[in-house]
């Protein structure tokens, strides 16, 4: 394996051991009414009975149970084979029927050409250097018409600081960048100080679908910004630079072959 993506499985692995952050499995009570959990800005239109739903880089037992639990046939595919535990442990618990299978976002082979209907995939991409392999990977899991549901990291809120100076939090690392970002201090709550990350741009992220065969139906930004908070606080930052972007993409055409496009810059 990469040994990118091997520490990140350890990293995620550990993280699922302490329970930290972003590995809490279901809650009986989100499962009586799942979907607006799951699905605020009502994408899915409100039903996902029958539908064939791949989580994607989605182990903790969460999004997956919530899927079973509003009906859809639930595929989960995770690096960590301790967040992937849990979602055995949350589908044995509340009686839930969930495949689960130990893969990288960026190679899903393992799974067969157009056999979903929708791929759900939370705050992940950060985790792999080219964004582009895994819009292609959905591309192939998707059936025509499918949608995709992503989350990511803001560009900015990798390019910042995560604490506040005197001039506010400051842009440090380059826009065209390439290769990891610089490790970050224990404690933050905008990055995962364990796991190696990248930034992947706005031209990646958007233009990343539609040279994979997508149009973007709709983009909204998480508000998770406070009006009253302390400096430094999640929420705090987040008045400065929105954390999170969610797409709503429709599968509709085949990956372009079209190269993507080169940096203009390089740093040392």
């Amino acid at each position: 394996m990469n040994p990118i993506y091997e520490h990140n499985r350890r990293a995620w692995d550990e993280r699922a051991r302490r329970g930290e952050r972003h590995t809490r499995q279901v809650l009986a009570k989100d499962l009586k009414n799942p979907l607006p959990i799951l699905d605020p800005e009502n994408w899915l239109g409100g039903n996902l009975a029958g539908k064939r739903v791949l989580c994607l880089a989605s182990g903790g037992g969460l999004q997956s149970a919530l899927c079973a639990a509003a009906g859809a046939i639930v595929t989960v595919v995770d690096i960590s084979p301790e967040m992937l535990t849990q979602d055995r442990q949350s589908a044995a618990e509340h009686g839930l029927k969930i495949k689960i299978i130990e893969a990288s976002m960026d190679d899903l082979l393992a799974l067969s050409e157009a056999g979903f209907d929708i791929v759900i995939q939370p705050v992940s991409t950060c985790y792999v250097p080219d964004i582009a392999a895994v819009y292609r990977q959905v591309a192939r899991v998707l059936a025509p018409g499918g949608l995709y549901l992503s989350q990511h990291k803001q560009p900015v809120n990798l390019q910042a600081d995560v604490a506040p100076t005197s001039s506010g939090y400051v842009v440090r690392e380059p826009y065209y960048r390439t290769g990891p970002l610089p490790a970050v201090a224990a404690g933050s709550l905008h990055r995962e100080a364990d796991t190696t990350e990248f930034l992947h741009r706005w031209e990646e992220l958007i233009g990343g679908l539609c040279r994979a065969g997508f149009v973007v139906e709709d983009l909204v930004e998480p508000r998770q910004a406070g009006v009253v908070v302390q400096p430094g606080s999640f929420e705090h930052r987040s008045l400065f630079m929105p954390p999170y972007v969610k797409i709503k993409a429709r599968r509709v055409g085949k990956p372009s072959d079209e190269p993507k496009p080169a940096a203009l810059w390089t740093p040392s």
